[in-house]
């Protein structure tokens, strides 16, 4: 095989500034969920070739490395297949990129591209019960700075179903007082404003006023000023469960993350009666049919679908066997 058009760190640099980035407009969280994919690959390769980034060739990025690399995520970092397919489909896309940028790499690029996504059991969603929902959001300290903020970061998280990127990237700007809602930025650039319920508005309305912040500053900050991450969302949402399990036992043993208040949101609505295709655009869901997967995690609605059916089975009727063989078989 003939000499690489382009140097390996430039094929990167230009993958993620040229491609992603200037000719996709991917979202930041594309890019970042790109570039923690590479840092990983990079760093496994140099802990198996003792080789540097900056050293590499596309050839040290061929098959078998790729196919132990997404084994490592699984074994060692203990990662998902979810996570797994993620990483695939980001060195995937560099893939095709390489093969046009340098037709000299289609054997190497054909064969990491025939490197397929692994299959999964998607689980039934969780979701809470309204008693239970309401018994985390009642749980939070109000008396104190943290326990007000928690108390309005969870009452929004209901309320919109909102990601929980999207409220910690919501800013004092995003609220819309007047129109009693909130503009959320959701994946892929999608932006959709949810109304807020009465009581949410006041407790977010009266937040707002003792935060005085700028237009620009993050609606749920942390000690610093700064934006909350994942991990502080959750950790906040664990405490409120842990002090909510006083008053509602039900919530003992359940794992309750920031995306199952974002479930137990989908599914309320559900139970409510509106329609698929306006909690898709509630959600911010790419399609009505990823909408879909609540239907299957809601069974008090197939109950009540059931109850409006007439059972047309006929009473259970015992069975006898009509040989002493067969007799003798069915009581084994």
């Amino acid at each position: 095989m003939r000499a690489p058009q382009i140097a390996f760190d430039q094929l990167v640099q230009d993958f993620f500034l040229r491609r992603l980035i200037n000719q996709r407009g991917a979202s930041p969280r594309t890019v970042e969920s790109y570039r923690d994919a590479f840092e990983l690959l990079f760093g496994y390769i140099e802990q198996r070739l003792g080789k540097q980034p900056s050293a590499l060739t596309l050839a040290d990025l061929d098959a078998p490395v790729i196919v132990d690399f997404l084994e490592h995520l699984e074994t060692v970092r203990h990662n998902s297949a979810r996570t797994r397919n993620a990483r695939l489909a980001a060195i995937h896309s560099f893939m095709r990129y390489a093969a046009v940028r340098d037709p000299a790499s289609l054997p190497i690029t054909a064969r990491v591209l025939a490197i397929p996504s692994k299959r999964f059991d998607r689980p039934v969603l969780g979701h809470l019960t309204q008693e239970q929902v309401a018994a985390i959001l009642k749980a939070p300290d109000r008396t104190c700075w943290t326990g007000q903020r928690d108390a309005v970061l969870f009452a929004v998280a209901y309320n919109t179903g909102a990601r929980v990127s999207e409220l910690t990237d919501l800013k004092v700007r995003d609220v819309l007082i007047d129109r009693q809602a909130v503009h959320l930025h959701g994946k892929g650039r999608k932006e959709r404003v949810i109304p807020l319920w009465a009581n949410t508005a006041a407790e977010l309305r009266a937040w707002l006023t003792r935060l005085h912040a700028e237009p620009e500053a993050p609606v749920f900050p942390n000690r610093t000023g700064t934006a909350m991450t994942r991990s502080g969302v959750r950790d906040r949402l664990d405490r409120a469960v842990t002090t909510a399990q006083r008053t509602c036992p039900s919530l003992e043993g359940q794992r309750v993350s920031p995306h199952t208040i974002r479930h137990s949101t989908a599914v309320h609505l559900l139970q409510a009666g509106v329609d698929l295709a306006v909690i898709a655009l509630w959600l911010g869901h790419s399609s009505p049919a990823v909408t879909h997967q609540y239907l299957e995690a809601d069974h008090a609605t197939k109950e009540a679908t059931l109850s409006r059916m007439r059972d047309q089975s006929p009473g259970p009727v015992r069975f006898r066997p009509p040989d002493r063989l067969l007799a003798f078989l069915e009581q084994l």
